[in-house]
């Protein structure tokens, strides 16, 4: 291969200006990202395709430029780049090494870094024999960030899982500027409170993916579509060589019901799709981050395994896009959008179901934190109450929470919050 391969990938070296049209917006939350630049420990980016990997290594570069790097220390390869399919790390690294940067420092960021077999025993070696070289790289599958470096990097790397827009980048990036301590004290004007709620039926039907906030209203669906499509083909059939008809009708199955309960046996008589085959798709989908399911909770671990799950969707937006929709998905948008929003936090979440339900057990070791129920509504029926009074009396909790559309109070020591409220402060 020619240096000139790589050229395209980094116009820095040509002009150094030419990567503030590819920093995007920043984003707070991923700070300590953007900072981890400067330890030697390798940097991992993962989450689902499209949510902003690509943009928040370009905000290291831009960084990296205006603190004072030489633009020739820096080398990003997209690893989906088919001129590149068979061209080795090694080949990229050395033609890079020999031609521009013989042995200053380099920072090197390879995008999609699961496109090459074996890269996480090349990186360990690199890292290992201490080579001036800061490795920053991404990947959209799970497996391949959690599973099968943790053995070779352990201790070696810091990651970081980059998820769509939350509600509050949402709005960061409508350039709406909200004042967070008057919300925590109630001083917002109607009419502030009015546009968050338009905003958040927006976002709660479109989703947060970056790119597709700035689309025309006629491409938005279009794109999620195409995204849907990537996602499906790239990342979860051509990696596992599944059947596509198969993969895709279980995926829009899951897409039509998700925040539902479901039983992989049940999905054999409706899909005439096996046992074995349904849980091999699952675990397919959550690697590339479509989906995620939660357990019932209970202490007993048998008990929690033979209790069907709850499935949920990375995105409102991608799901609307792909599935069949109803009338009521109001309330299942929302319950997806707060599970989302707690999974962004890195809490334990679980379900809970006896005479009546509570959708959301929130553990911390082996603390419970809060139970919640969703309801986006504002006629509150009474079962959301007795649910969480239910959870409280088998398990002693005290902090009870109900997630409605514009009712807030305390009832029965339960806490009623408007969702919008509730995305920005908690």
């Amino acid at each position: 291969m020619e240096l000139g391969w790589l050229t395209e990938w980094n116009p820095w070296w040509e002009n150094p200006d030419t990567v503030n049209e590819l920093e995007g917006i920043p984003r707070p939350k991923y700070s300590q990202l953007i900072d981890s630049i400067q330890v030697r420990e390798i940097t991992v980016l993962s989450g689902i395709r499209r949510s902003g990997k690509s943009t928040l290594m370009y905000q290291i570069i831009g960084n990296l430029l205006r603190a004072g790097t030489k633009p020739h220390q820096i080398l990003f390869v997209n690893l989906e780049d088919k001129k590149l399919a068979d061209v080795s790390l090694d080949d990229i690294y050395e033609v890079y090494r020999r031609s521009l940067n013989i042995d200053d420092v380099a920072y090197i960021f390879f995008d999609e870094v699961q496109k090459k077999e074996g890269w996480e025993s090349w990186i360990r070696k690199k890292y290992d024999l201490k080579t001036k070289d800061k490795f920053v790289i991404s990947g959209s599958s799970s497996y391949l960030l959690r599973k099968e470096y943790s053995t070779l990097l352990t201790g070696r790397n810091l990651t970081f899982e980059v998820f769509p827009l939350s509600f509050k980048e949402f709005l960061l990036f409508k350039n709406v500027d909200i004042d967070i301590h008057k919300i925590k004290t109630g001083v917002i004007l109607e009419t502030t409170k009015r546009i968050l709620i338009k905003l958040l039926d927006e976002y709660l039907k479109l989703g947060g993916f970056p790119e597709v906030l700035f689309k025309p209203e006629q491409f938005k669906i279009k794109l999620l579509e195409q995204y849907f499509d990537d996602i499906l083909y790239k990342d979860i059939v051509d990696r596992h060589n599944l059947n596509n008809q198969k993969a895709k009708d279980l995926a829009l199955f899951f897409m039509s019901n998700f925040t539902c309960l479901f039983s992989l046996r049940n999905i054999r008589n409706s899909l005439q799709l096996s046992y074995d085959a349904s849980k091999d798709y699952l675990s397919y989908y959550k690697e590339a981050f479509l989906f995620f399911t939660i357990d019932h909770f209970s202490y007993s671990f048998k008990e929690q395994k033979t209790m069907p799950s709850k499935i949920y969707c990375i995105d409102n937006g991608l799901r609307n896009a792909v599935s069949f929709k109803f009338s009521k998905d109001d309330g299942k948008l929302a319950e997806n959008l707060v599970f989302v929003e707690l999974t962004r936090k890195g809490k334990n979440v679980y379900y809970w179901k006896n005479k009546h339900e509570v959708d959301f057990i929130v553990k911390e070791g082996s603390f419970l934190q809060v139970a919640i129920n969703v309801s986006y509504s504002d006629e509150i029926d009474e079962r959301e109450i007795k649910g969480l009074h239910e959870f409280k009396k088998n398990f002693g909790i005290n902090k009870l929470v109900l997630i409605t559309k514009d009712i807030e109070a305390e009832e029965r020591g339960v806490r009623l919050i408007p969702l919008w409220k509730w995305l920005l402060l908690e």
